[in-house]
């Protein structure tokens, strides 16, 4: 028995579109078993018993990959802490989570960076998938078909408070409401505030990172997607965060505080119900080790 922990992760981080993501201190857990013969499932929801399950196909991927003919495989859901739908990665953990399984049934045959390969070839982009198998903030692009990172280190300082909201809404639903083109001021706008972003996180100087969150490329559009977005977004800042942003695709909105300050996530909660929005709220620390084994060898 194999068992795998992902850590959920939060995407784009304002500006940085498709590159950017972090992974956080909330996780899904799952075990995979190599069997004699066919394919069992445990702990998920019929409809996603199938072959087309997510996570057989990313494990069926990294078979693949290595000319495994793999005869039967039970795949169990043990944990699943990462919301569904609400841009805290909760598909780039069940494609990690494959990976890392099945390359554990293989012996470890492949490295990290050939995972990540994968994951990307997958996802289509690395800015969650990298965070959730690498851990951290991470920096990644796909140049020439080929994924290229590195990860922050991040100075101590803060952490983050996800405001997730009690509606589902797609990725590819938020990708629709993006414009194919951008103008240059907006290409520069980015550019500059992405920059910005990872330099504070990696001097500590998160007195600007509140200008270093403003993003041109998606969240304007996305946000109209959002019933409450832009009164919760607004009373964030007004309640001392120090950057606020629209997490992944949406609709979760996180919020970047000092780690000291005890008060936010309470006066937060307070405006929700007064505004009559059932949305929860997690205060997450940074994950930095990424997907683990927690039990089990092949």
């Amino acid at each position: 028995m194999i068992k795998v922990r992902v850590p959920a992760t939060s995407a784009n981080m304002g500006p940085g579109f498709d590159s950017l993501g972090i992974a956080l201190k909330l996780y899904n857990d799952f075990e995979f078993r190599e069997l004699e013969d066919g394919l069992k499932f445990k702990g998920m929801p019929e409809e996603f018993c199938s072959e087309k399950n997510i996570i057989y196909q990313a494990m069926k991927y990294c078979f693949d990959k290595a000319g495994y003919k793999i005869k039967g495989l039970e795949i169990g859901e043990l944990k699943q802490d990462v919301p569904v739908s609400r841009g805290l990665g909760s598909s780039s953990t069940c494609i990690v989570g494959g990976l890392v399984g099945a390359n554990e049934i293989l012996g470890k045959k492949f490295s990290n960076e050939e995972l990540l390969e994968m994951a990307v070839e997958i996802e289509g982009h690395p800015d969650n998938v990298a965070p959730a198998l690498l851990g951290g903030m991470v920096v990644a692009i796909v140049d020439e078909n080929k994924t290229f990172y590195d990860k922050v280190d991040v100075k101590k300082g803060i952490k983050f408070v996800s405001i997730i909201p009690n509606f589902r809404l797609s990725t590819k639903k938020a990708r629709s409401v993006i414009p194919q083109e951008i103008s240059l001021k907006d290409g520069v706008y980015n550019v500059s505030r992405a920059a910005l972003m990872v330099a504070c996180f990696s001097s500590g100087k998160y007195e600007l990172i509140k200008y270093a969150c403003k993003d041109a490329f998606h969240q304007n559009y996305r946000s109209t997607l959002i019933p409450g977005f832009e009164e919760v977004y607004n009373k964030s800042y007004e309640l001392g965060a120090l950057g606020c942003y629209l997490s992944g695709a949406g609709p979760t909105i996180m919020a970047i505080i000092n780690d000291e300050d005890e008060r936010f996530s309470n006066k937060l909660r307070e405006y929700l119900k007064i505004k009559g929005l059932e949305w929860d709220i997690l205060e997450l620390s940074i994950d930095d080790a990424g997907a683990t084994i927690i039990e089990g060898t092949k």
